[in-house]
């Protein structure tokens, strides 16, 4: 039982790290759109307002990506935790949990929780955009 305690750990320290990161990329979008909206009202560059779409499609994307590695190694977990204990073998392969599963990258971009977070960034620039 000590090996898939210690398997679950694995994975679960995973999870966490994924969680954290996807975290900082919500972070890092408002305050890079923040800053390019900033600057552009500040200098009267109105034009140079779509810029600000850059970085929110950008972290987007990469939010989308980790918050899909972490459902994937939240399924592992799972498989693991029902796996017997004799059959523990430490694989932090993901592939096995992928199969017959509908679960994409492009599917998590419009997820319940990425899809209002930069789709209202993205709605301030486009406003921005369409004041200037």
């Amino acid at each position: 039982m000590e090996a898939k305690l210690k398997h679950l750990e694995l994975i679960q320290g995973v999870i966490n790290r994924l969680a954290g990161d996807s975290f900082r990329m919500k972070g890092w979008a408002v305050i890079l759109v923040s800053a390019v909206l900033v600057l552009v009202v500040r200098e009267n560059r109105l034009e140079l307002a779509p810029v600000g779409l850059v970085p929110v499609l950008a972290f987007w994307g990469l939010d989308a990506y980790f918050l899909w590695q972490e459902r994937l190694f939240r399924a592992l977990y799972d498989q693991v935790r029902l796996t017997d204990e004799r059959e523990v073998d430490f694989s932090m392969d993901v592939r096995s949990v992928r199969a017959g599963r509908d679960l994409t990258w492009t599917a998590v971009l419009g997820s319940r929780t990425l899809l209002p977070f930069y789709g209202a960034l993205a709605v301030v620039v486009i406003v921005v955009t369409a004041v200037a």
